[in-house]
């Protein structure tokens, strides 16, 4: 086989190599995390911006790829005398020097414009602060001065709605929320709502956020952020505004103790020896009928726990990371048409579409699951407070009545 045939073998191999890549590619149905799928103002003016600059870099890098082909294989060394050494023709060079500026300018002009407009935050429906730590989202729902939240009143008494894991925002407002982190640089990321913005220590970031329909819009920390970054996750829950009514409401309903004698009753002592040390759920009281508090920063090192007060009114947990729902139930929810998705979320998680087996395997054994801290050494640097959930060493009927206690916190 001559060289020329070699090598025209080797780029039909690749052009095929290319070809399959880009088929196999198109093909993929389940994502979740498409920024080619835009369901909101923000992420449609970074769609809007991007496909022409996509197109337009395509065209350039076939242009070089040709280029670059022709002269491999018309100008291979053959054996022939060097060619004669001439100066380059200053028209050409000129050329060469005006098209990637008017090109860039052409760049660079409308996306200035589009970080503008995406970092408007004047004018917000709803504001919600949002935490990152090592390694999940907490979300804190502030109370407007007239006791309203979102610019929703609450039916009932007004008071804060903390929760973690899934962010639950009104349809067609404009949502900014307020970022910071706990330890190290986290970066909030829904590809389907907006972009990426970093969360940074001792720093206030704002970002907009706006859904066009119901549905959950799944997300993850863009930035590396320790043992488990890529399992720290978040989902954006967009709800039209009865379902938001709905959500506020149910949010806000006073704590109900599970019933005497029962297993989840059971459970609620349990977490209150076990968990509560770190783990807020509001309204909880002891024996003696003292509201039970709990002091993450005395266990944590990022000084804070997800607040569990309505848990099962949630489709995950520990960060994101695994689903509260089997993965029927779960289907049920995420596939929903948006005109039912509100009622099928706002139902929560009951015993027949609980996920235990994860749940369970998560109180089992919290660090076997979602790698937080190698070696039991690492624990003096940040003065014995783990980074994450710790081993409990709790028994199978503890995990039985703890589980059984979390369902009914909905």
């Amino acid at each position: 086989m001559t060289e020329s045939s070699t090598l025209r073998s080797r780029l039909r191999t690749a052009a095929l190599a290319l070809t399959a890549a880009v088929v196999l590619a198109s093909c993929a149905q389940d994502a979740p995390q498409d920024t080619w799928d835009p369901a909101g103002s923000e992420a449609q003016k970074i769609h809007d911006l991007q496909w022409p600059i996509f197109l337009i870099a395509g065209i350039v890098g076939l242009i070089v790829f040709a280029v670059v082909a022709v002269c491999v294989v018309k100008f291979k060394d053959r054996g022939q005398p060097i060619p004669e050494q001439t100066h380059g023709k200053a028209w050409l060079e000129y050329l060469f020097i005006a098209l990637p500026a008017v090109l860039l300018a052409g760049i660079a002009v409308p996306s200035v414009a589009v970080i503008i407009e995406l970092n408007d935050t004047d004018n917000a429906d709803c504001v919600v602060n949002v935490t990152g730590q090592q390694w999940w989202w907490e979300y804190d729902y502030p109370i407007a001065g007239d006791g309203s939240i979102c610019g929703y009143m609450p039916s009932g008494e007004s008071g804060s709605i903390v929760t973690s894991g899934q962010m639950v925002i009104p349809t067609d407002a404009k949502v900014v929320i307020r970022g910071t982190s706990r330890d190290v640089i986290h970066s909030f990321w829904v590809p389907r709502l907006n972009g990426k913005r970093d969360m940074v220590p001792g720093r206030l970031h704002t970002w907009n956020f706006h859904a066009d329909r119901p549905g959950i819009y799944a997300g993850q920390c863009a930035e590396f952020c320790g043992l488990s970054h890529a399992n720290m996750r978040m989902e954006i829950v967009a709800l039209d505004p009865v379902d938001f009514q709905a959500w506020i409401d149910n949010q806000l309903e006073p704590y109900q103790s599970p019933e005497d004698g029962t297993l989840a009753a059971d459970g609620e002592a349990e977490f209150i020896a076990q968990c509560a040390r770190c783990h807020q759920v509001d309204g909880l009281t002891d024996a003696d009928g003292e509201l039970v508090v709990a002091h993450p920063e005395d266990q944590v090192y990022s000084g804070a726990a997800p607040n569990l007060t309505n848990f099962a009114t949630r489709n995950t947990f520990a960060g994101a990371t695994w689903d509260l729902l089997t993965e029927e139930c779960r289907d049920d929810v995420w596939e929903a048409d948006p005109e039912n998705f509100g009622e099928r979320y706002l139902a929560g998680v009951d015993r027949d579409c609980l996920n235990a087996i994860d749940l369970r395997a998560w109180l089992r054994d919290a660090p076997a699951m979602k790698p937080m801290y190698t070696e039991p050494e690492q624990l003096e640097a940040t003065d014995g407070l783990v980074r994450g959930m710790p081993y409990l060493a709790l028994s199978e009927d503890q995990i039985d009545s703890l589980v059984a206690y979390l369902l009914e916190r909905k």
